[in-house]
């Protein structure tokens, strides 16, 4: 399976965090709330500059540029 950035996910998709791009405060924030390699992430809904994800029961808008910087795998069902 291939690795891409997380905005590249389809609404309705799942992947797993694989690592990150991301430094600083943003990535302490999204580690946080259990955004960790081996985590599963489901794109809900995806909008112009943003989309929200399913992370761990919580649902998280992020904007396309924080999400390009953290690398997955998408799932195969």
């Amino acid at each position: 399976m291939e690795q891409s950035s997380l905005d590249m996910l389809p609404e309705g998709a799942t992947g797993r965090v694989l690592g990150f791009h991301l430094t600083g405060v943003i990535r302490s924030r999204l580690q946080d709330i259990g955004l960790i390699p081996g985590t599963a992430v489901t794109c809900i809904q995806k909008g112009t500059d943003l989309a929200a994800y399913r992370i761990r029961g919580a649902v998280v808008a992020l904007r396309n540029a924080d999400a390009r910087g953290i690398v997955f795998q998408a799932e195969r069902h």
